[in-house]
């Protein structure tokens, strides 16, 4: 996006561009994204899209009104390729594949004359100001006028992303704080037993109870898939940078899992104080409270034995069953990263204070937002603005 914003803003022929890529094609973790149907963005209202970027609001905030949803899906649409709103609000390509969508992209790129250099991995500088590459064929230098950096984090580190870059820009002076997992699962330590049986299961659909950054009680529902570990998906990825300050700070976090939340505490104990007669707990449960399966696995699993004799006591964990969350799963595991190349560290113009004509752009910067697009979104409009900021650089340089 950095390579088409530049072309566009430069003009026919005003400037060449070329991108670099560690690995033998470029888009590959595009392409990823691609196998859960590209959700590329999300129709939702301005101020609650802009809510979900937490304490980076405001730097991405022009960002995103220059290039946010609705640009992105014209953008999309100049490449031949429709979109449509889900249900959940979540905007995805027509036929939910990223292929065709890079494709046409690609070939537009290169028919404006935009060069695709693979296999060619960035290694820092050389002392003549030259970039550094390492390539099949040895070491390999370019000089350029201006350079955007859009290294990534360092979630799948098999597709390019491996943070690598961190000490590279940190030896020139150039504020980094550290890579951490976002949108991530967390371990909970489960009995062999439950692992066992239940690792893979969706639970949905549940409200989580949890206390936000600023102290506050708050309810959410959503869902989330058991692993062999713990936990991911869903509602654990909405909600895990506040979870993962609360492990940080305090060796744990803790949730409380609704697992009924279409029926009250009270209606609850008054079905489940119904005989039992010949039916199994198993079948008392599913028939008077409507849990089954792994809901009621994850009673078994935290709700002592002689607490399943007590109505009330089933009742009130059904409603508020507490789940401890001891550790985030690694970096390499997360879907995203926060952390990275520090905004301080940049001008208005996305360019490195240290490295005048050196941009950042994506998820190499100091930000993180849940998935349901946020995250490409950003990634489209921080390049879009640093492609662009990038040529204006080098227009008062030929003007001075």
């Amino acid at each position: 996006m950095a390579a088409e914003a530049a072309m566009e803003a430069a003009g026919p022929d005003a400037v060449k561009v070329d991108v670099y890529d560690a690995m033998p094609s470029v888009g590959r973790k595009f392409l990823l994204a691609g196998k859960g149907g590209l959700n590329l963005t999300h129709s939702e209202p301005g101020d609650a899209f802009l809510a979900r970027y937490g304490a980076r609001r405001e730097h991405l905030a022009p960002m995103l009104a220059a290039f946010g949803p609705e640009a992105l899906r014209a953008w999309v649409a100049g490449l031949g390729i429709e979109t449509f709103a889900g249900s959940s609000g979540r905007v995805f390509p027509a036929g939910l594949k990223a292929a065709p969508l890079l494709r046409a992209w690609l070939h537009r790129l290169r028919s404006a004359g935009v060069g695709f250099h693979a296999r060619h991995r960035w290694v820092g500088w050389n002392e003549d100001g030259t970039l550094r590459f390492v390539t099949p064929r040895g070491e390999r230098a370019a000089r350029a006028d201006a350079v955007v950096l859009a290294l990534g984090g360092g979630s799948w580190p098999q597709l390019g992303s491996d943070g690598a870059w961190a000490p590279l820009i940190e030896q020139r002076g150039v504020a980094v704080s550290p890579l951490l997992p976002a949108n991530c699962g967390f371990d909970v330590g489960w009995t062999p037993h439950f692992r066992g049986r239940f690792a893979g299961e969706p639970v949905k659909p549940v409200i989580v109870a949890y206390t936000d950054r600023e102290g506050r009680q708050r309810r959410q529902p959503g869902e989330f898939i058991v692993t062999e570990t713990g936990v991911e998906g869903g509602i654990i990825y909405t909600l895990s940078a506040t979870l993962r300050e609360q492990v940080a700070a305090n060796g744990m976090a803790v949730i409380h899992l609704d697992l009924a939340p279409d029926r009250s505490a009270d209606r609850l104990t008054r079905e489940l104080a119904h005989a039992r007669g010949r039916r199994s707990m198993a079948g008392h449960m599913q028939s008077r409270s409507g849990l089954k399966g792994v809901k009621v696995g994850l009673l078994r699993e935290f709700l002592p034995a002689q607490d399943f004799g007590d109505p009330a006591r089933i009742a009130a964990a059904i409603k508020s069953l507490p789940l401890k969350l001891v550790a985030a799963r690694p970096i390499a595991e997360a879907i995203s990263t926060a952390g990275g190349v520090a905004f301080e560290a940049l001008d208005e113009q996305l360019m490195l204070r240290a490295l005048p004509g050196v941009f950042c752009a994506g998820e190499m910067l100091d930000w993180e937002a849940p998935t349901g697009g946020y995250l490409l979104t950003a990634c489209f409009a921080i390049g879009h603005a640093a492609g662009r900021a990038a040529v204006r650089w080098l227009n008062r340089k030929d003007e001075e």
